[in-house]
């Protein structure tokens, strides 16, 4: 599992304006933002993903999670029929299900019997500085949009 951290503690002007906003706003700027970069690698997940019944490109999906203690909000690409705690399969999908592609890992990282054919983390490594700009240009955005009220 890739994981990854936004930092925007350096942006002054930014975190003066998310002091400026009220928990809920700030939530939902924070919220915004984190998926409008997920959605930049979710794009190219799905458009380096290898096809062959459609239904990997089809389980990609961009999740976003609260933390409940520090009140962290964080987005990420996921694919269905992972258990996104653990990183393992859910166990509760049945392996016929249309939004089981637990197998995404077999694909990613290869077997002993066959060849990884990565797509996940080229992927990121493609569009990791646009997935930033994306996230950065909707929070400026957001925050604009909150203070204008």
């Amino acid at each position: 599992m890739i994981d990854t951290t936004l930092d925007f503690s350096d942006l002054k002007n930014i975190a003066r304006d998310l002091k400026l906003l009220s928990r809920a706003e700030n939530n939902k700027v924070l919220r915004d933002a984190t998926r409008a970069g997920a959605d930049v690698l979710k794009e190219e997940v799905i458009r380096k993903a290898p096809v062959r019944t459609g239904k990997l490109k089809k389980n990609v999906v961009v999740v976003t999670q609260k933390a409940k203690r520090r009140g962290e909000i964080s987005s990420g690409v996921h694919i269905r029929g992972v258990n996104p705690l653990t990183g393992n399969s859910d166990t509760t999908m049945k392996t016929g299900d249309k939004r089981n592609a637990f197998y995404w890992r077999f694909v990613e990282m290869g077997t002993s019997k066959t060849p990884a054919h990565p797509f996940v983390r080229p992927a990121f490594d493609t569009r990791q500085e646009e997935a930033t700009q994306a996230a950065m240009k909707r929070m400026n955005s957001a925050i604009d949009g909150v203070l204008a009220k």
